[in-house]
């Protein structure tokens, strides 16, 4: 028998992998920044020694030094061997501090590691099937609450709301709104807020987000917004809400297509359903040039399928796409769907469906 001639390794390849693995080493640290605020002292304080910037930190300066030289190497931030400054471009900054708003990309960088926590058990799911719950995911709510805050929150009522003809009017004279898998509800008290004469109720599963949501809504003074803890896919309600929202919350839930028929129950005739979603395709080989489509893929792997499957669900996940969604939108009895690109909003879209014709 003749020997298997030797494999040779492309030397592209070779380079792509480890490109790969600096730049996950890169996105912890990003991470890092983020969540200790050295990125937002960097933009404060300008050139600085590690000494410096660990003292305007009040943070250990033998990590910031560590933590400043993978970030140089990476290309992030620059160095000064004659004065032993770091600096981060103003160019860089822009895209990894809080003033930035939702410009700021450092957030996305924190789901690496929330994802990282659970991949024990996510390998074992691999062997036998079955899911993760949402109680073994450390940070998740707080990081998807600062995820939405930037991208949805801060202008829900700029951009959202008035994708739907006459709502905002309606919404100051004084209409009924849900909003299903609310988190920790920031959505909610932002329209709660800006709207005193609407009453507003969020539901979701998680104990921890229910109570922290209505002990934010009680510290503002909110009398027109309440949580509960809720199974959406057992709603009951029919002809009650004049606005129902979903944002990034459909994709996770164990039966999908049940909610969303609740959904269109609980709306009154004239209602309407607004559905913040990834915006991607159902169709792996559409999504090939998608900016974020590795990223997006791995979080469904780690956390929105296998959520779902932990539940005996559909385990749908994050990159259902347009074509599944539009179809379980129509199978909900849904008879106008407009889908919406928001231009600061790289990875969603936003779904507007009506149970009458257009």
């Amino acid at each position: 028998m003749q020997a298997p001639a030797e494999t040779k390794t492309s030397a592209s390849f070779d380079q792509t992998l480890l490109r790969i693995y600096n730049d996950a080493a890169i996105t912890q640290m990003i991470s890092i920044g983020h969540r200790t605020g050295l990125f937002d002292k960097m933009a404060e304080y300008g050139a600085a020694t590690s000494e410096q910037l660990a003292a305007e930190a009040s943070l250990n300066e033998r990590y910031v030094r560590e933590w400043l030289a993978a970030l140089t190497t990476g290309g992030i931030v620059t160095y000064d061997p004659a004065s032993k400054k770091y600096l981060l471009p103003p160019e860089h900054a822009y895209l990894l501090i809080r003033k930035s708003g939702k410009d700021n990309l450092a957030v996305f960088a924190q789901y690496v590691s929330v994802m990282a926590n659970v991949e024990d058990e996510i390998i074992e799911c691999f062997h036998k099937g079955g899911g993760v719950p949402y109680s073994s995911f450390k940070r998740f709510h707080e990081v998807m609450a600062e995820d939405s805050g930037q991208s949805v929150v801060s202008t829900i009522i700029e951009t959202v709301l008035p994708l739907v003809d006459g709502l905002v009017p309606r919404m100051k004279e004084g209409i009924e709104v849900m909003d299903l898998g609310c988190g920790r509800g920031l959505a909610l008290m932002r329209m709660a807020m800006a709207f005193p004469n609407s009453n507003f109720v969020g539901y979701d599963l998680c104990d921890d987000t229910i109570a922290y949501a209505n002990k934010e809504a009680q510290n503002l003074q909110l009398n027109n917004l309440r949580f509960e803890k809720r199974d959406v896919t057992a709603l009951g309600e029919t002809a009650r809400f004049d606005l129902i929202t979903a944002l990034d919350a459909i994709h996770d839930q164990a039966q999908p297509q049940i909610v969303l028929n609740n959904v269109n129950q609980a709306l009154k005739t004239n209602g309407t359903f607004v559905m913040q979603d990834i915006d991607a395709s159902s169709h792996v080989e559409k999504n090939l040039d998608h900016p974020l489509g590795p990223f997006l893929y791995a979080i469904s792997c780690m956390h929105c399928m296998t959520v779902s499957l932990a539940q005996n669900g559909e385990g749908l996940g994050t990159m259902w796409g347009r074509e599944i969604a539009l179809a379980y939108l129509e199978r909900a009895g849904f008879k106008s769907v407009k889908i919406h690109k928001l231009s600061h909003d790289v990875q969603n879209c936003i779904y507007v469906a009506g149970k009458t014709p257009d």
